[in-house]
């Protein structure tokens, strides 16, 4: 009989691994009876939903009046809560039925699953151990049992196989709901639309035409609204709506997302014109008045809405244009020659017109009279790729009178739509022209003085008047003191704001006459040239002028290098240059030459771009000044301490290239066969013998004795001992190395990590070479080189930027001359004053070089020893081994 205990027995007592997996077994039998129990009576569910969906879909709610709809969808509730009533019976399997489906479906003889829940009828020793012996064998059975899948049997309930209707039904419903005449599910819970009859003798023709500014092309409506999503259009596009035909005026409306209805007026151009006729023409004209001309409706859409004309209807989804956005791209800097410098980038839907930086004081007096408006800054924008851009314009300023004052910059950006975006503003001094003359500097003092507030006049004249208190010791020039009392009168004489423009320009051109000459006139016509073809190039003026303004633009180009050139003939060359290209005659009329290239041909966008870049160049371009007092007096230490490490550079390449020459004949040594050396010298290691062992230059006795240095007469342990003398060489450079070192440090320079990693080699040649080893120092002598030429850029690079920050906020705002790589604003070469580290394009033989410099030297002395038949290969040969 079976025990109603769920305690574990028979073979599960002893076996907790099979009394597990029957658990688990037991649970999947018993979900899989659940199902067989569900999925019939959840045939009608699924049978009543998919009539409701099909009806739907096939628009049988919209088609029928509401009582009816409103009838059907209480009898698809019904139906649907009746479909409910056969899950009453559902009840959770029992463990014995999961048993018994166990067994059955897995085909187990002798029921080994209830089995182990049973007990034997007879209680006796035999009885028992007989029991539990059925029990193992019966347990072994059921190591591997399968639920499978749940059987409902669903046909036994559906003998007819109507099960299939629905789903038919569903399938194509769902295809038909994809049309024009589709339903929807939530047909049944709305009223049915209002039947619009349409005229099919009007004709429609509709389209979106968007904004210009775009580029998106128009969109043309299909004439039967067969649309199903809502168009798509950018904000502030045309709607175009011509009908024609029919005998009665359409009525052309709009409707908003709010249901407010929007009547779509008739163009003036296209309304039925109405003639003054006579009275016999008036009779004629009756019938025809019948039908209607074509008319035109037209709006600007700027909400989502739908357009609804002779019962058809298309929906649109305005897509909204955002304002732009604007951005610094890092901080605004000042160029060299003091213009003002800004990067930005840019960002917009269909991209930006217009932007500038708006500059206002940050100091402002509510009741000065300036005598400028704030200066105008536009920024230089990209028309090709105006939507996300990046950018960099460069404007000098320094004439305006708000240079040298605390000013605040907001950059601007304006769509076509007449959107702006604005960036946060940046506060910073706006760059001033640097002044060396003091006299040149207080004249400019005076003129913006009265510049930023005309009331301020008398103060302007005071300051002038005590420029003349005792010229002969402060007005070395009689030019000067007379242009200073001539402006002095003018300044007196100035009545209204033209009079007053003239003076303020008048001081400035006595500024910077005082301090460049002809070199500031050069450079404002050479502004003005290029301003001038920038705004041709933007209003698209035709050919001829641009040719013309690009003469004039070459002519200020040569007029202002001329007077760069001859201002820097006489300037020394400075070791703290900061000029970043190298500007040669040639490299600026193939510029030119290009920008005309570009707008000759059309590509003005691009033309803009290149003169953009060319004014960026020259702004940079630095003017030649002398440096004089406390600056050059800090330069001087540290060019002693370039001249050191000039030195210490030179020794270190004629002590790599005189190890190199004794290594290579101490190797020529032993090759010949020399025995002079140990059998166990680690230098024979080293050595790489020819073929059979047989040396491979037997012909090297017959080279000449012209240009012999003593060197080649020693013998191979003479060469030795000549490698382990130069370690003394190479450690007193080592210290020297140290020395300077300790000396940048107290300068309050940071020694780069190559003069490290230069001593380090230096100590492991010297060892090498104490040990007669030339191989070895020749290729640390080389890393040595190396990273000395690197610690040397990395301390030029230092003294570089130690030198920009004087030049930028100097006591006289000095800008330094030249250029880094020796040559004038021209790109001649000029004379260098100090030691040179070399460039880029010299390079220290490494290891590699060595390696294969030696192996072509192998290949020459196997192929000297093979003894060439014609005699000037043997001499070429022999020169090529002639080691100088």
């Amino acid at each position: 009989m079976t025990s109603p205990s769920r305690q574990k027995k028979g073979a599960f007592a002893f076996r907790p691994s099979l009394a597990r997996l029957v658990t688990t077994k037991r649970l999947l039998a018993r979900i899989v009876l659940f199902f067989e129990q569900l999925l019939p009576p959840l045939m009608p569910v699924l049978s009543v939903i998919a009539f409701y969906l099909s009806a739907s879909w096939f628009g049988l709610f919209r088609s029928v009046p509401d009582w009816l709809r409103i009838l059907l969808l209480i009898a698809f509730a019904g139906a649907f809560l009746v479909s409910l009533l056969p899950f009453r019976t559902l009840r959770w399997p029992r463990i014995a039925e999961a048993d018994r489906m166990l067994e059955e479906r897995n085909g187990l003889p002798h029921q080994p699953v209830t089995v182990q829940e049973d007990e034997p009828a007879f209680d006796t020793p035999f009885g028992r151990a007989l029991w539990r012996e059925h029990q193992t064998r019966m347990a072994e059975k059921i190591a591997a049992l399968d639920a499978g899948l749940p059987r409902p049997d669903i046909a036994a309930h559906d003998r007819f196989a109507l099960r299939a209707v629905p789903a038919l039904l569903l399938v194509t419903a769902f295809g038909y709901s994809l049309s024009i005449n589709g339903g929807s599910i939530r047909d049944a819970l709305q009223a049915a639309p209002e039947q619009v009859v349409s005229d099919p003798a009007v004709r429609i023709d509709a389209w979106v035409t968007p904004p210009s500014y775009t580029g998106r092309a128009p969109i043309y409506l299909t004439a039967d609204g067969s649309e199903q999503a809502p168009i798509g259009i950018p904000q502030f596009s045309g709607l175009t709506v011509r009908v024609s035909g029919g005998k009665t005026a359409e009525k052309v409306v709009f409707r908003k997302a709010n249901g407010e209805a929007q009547d779509i007026s008739v163009q003036a151009d296209t309304k039925p014109q109405q003639t003054a006729a006579s009275g016999s023409e008036q009779p004629t004209a009756a019938p025809a008045s019948q039908a209607l001309v074509a008319q035109t409706h037209m709006m600007k859409l700027q909400e989502n809405g739908a357009l609804e004309v002779n019962g058809r209807r298309w929906s649109f989804e305005v897509l909204p244009d955002k304002a732009p956005e604007i951005a610094f791209d890092g901080l605004p800097k000042r160029s060299v020659n003091g213009a003002l410098e800004i990067a930005f980038t840019v960002k917009d839907d269909y991209g930006v017109q217009e932007a500038h930086a708006e500059i206002v004081p940050v100091d402002t007096d509510p009741t000065a009279t300036p005598l400028y408006p704030l200066p105008e800054y536009r920024l230089d924008i990209p028309r090709r790729n105006a939507r996300d851009a990046k950018g960099v314009t460069s404007r000098n300023l320094t004439e305006h009178p708000l240079a040298g004052k605390r000013v605040r910059i907001t950059l601007v950006a304006k769509d076509a739509a007449g959107q702006t975006g604005r960036s946060p503003p940046y506060e910073m001094a706006l760059p001033s022209r640097p002044f060396n003359e003091p006299l040149a500097a207080a004249v400019a003092e005076e003129r913006q003085v009265f510049a930023l507030d005309t009331r301020k006049m008398p103060q302007a004249i005071a300051l002038n008047e005590a420029l003349t208190i005792r010229p002969e010791e402060t007005i070395p020039k009689l030019t000067n003191y007379l242009l200073l009392e001539s402006a002095l009168t003018r300044m007196k004489l100035a009545r209204g704001e033209d009079a007053l423009k003239d003076t303020a320009q008048y001081l400035w051109e006595i500024a910077l006459g005082m301090e460049d000459g002809d070199l500031s006139l050069a450079e404002r016509k050479l502004r003005e040239a290029q301003q001038n073809l920038a705004d041709a190039l933007d209003r698209n003026a035709p050919d001829a002028e641009i040719k013309k303004l690009m003469d004039e633009l070459r002519k200020a180009m040569q007029d202002y290098m001329t007077e760069l050139a001859q201002r820097m003939q006489n300037a020394p060359m400075q070791p703290n240059q900061n000029a970043q290209n190298i500007l040669r005659q040639q490299d600026l009329e193939r510029m030119m030459d290009q920008i005309e290239n570009l707008a000759r041909s059309g590509n003005r966008d691009a033309a803009q771009q290149m003169l953009s870049e060319l004014q960026r160049m020259m702004n940079n371009l630095q003017a030649g000044r002398p440096q004089r007092g406390q600056q050059s007096q800090e330069n001087s230490e540290a060019r002693k301490q370039i001249d050191k490490l000039g030195e210490i550079l030179r020794d270190q390449q004629k002590l790599m290239e005189q190890t190199f020459r004794l290594d290579q004949q101490l190797r020529d040594r032993m090759q010949r066969g020399e025995s002079d050396m140990g059998e166990n010298d680690p230098l024979l290691d080293e050595m790489n013998p020819g073929e059979n062992g047989e040396p491979q230059d037997q012909q090297q006795g017959q080279q000449g004795k012209e240009g012999q240095q003593p060197s080649d007469q020693m013998t191979a342990e003479q060469l030795r001992e000549a490698l382990k003398q130069l370690r003394a060489q190479q450690d007193a450079l080592g210290k020297q190395l140290g020395e300077l070192q300790k000396s940048l440090g107290e300068m309050g320079m940071k020694p780069g990590p190559g003069f490290g990693q230069a001593q380090r080699e230096m100590e492991g040649a010297g060892r090498e070479l104490g040990q007669g080893r030339g191989q070895p120092a020749v290729e640390g002598q080389g890393r040595a080189l190396e990273a000395l030429r690197q610690g040397a850029r990395d301390m030029m690079n230092q003294m570089m930027q130690a030198q920009q920050g004087q030049q930028g906020q100097g006591p006289n705002g000095q800008v330094g001359q030249g250029d880094q790589n020796g040559r004038d604003p021209l790109g001649r070469p000029r004379r260098p004053q100090g030691p040179d580290f070399g460039d880029n394009s010299v390079k220290v033989p490494d290891e590699i070089d060595v390696q294969r410099a030696r192996e072509i030297l192998d290949a020459i002395r196997e192929k000297l020893g093979n003894n060439p038949p014609q005699e000037m290969e043997r001499r070429y040969l022999e020169r090529l081994l002639d080691i100088q």
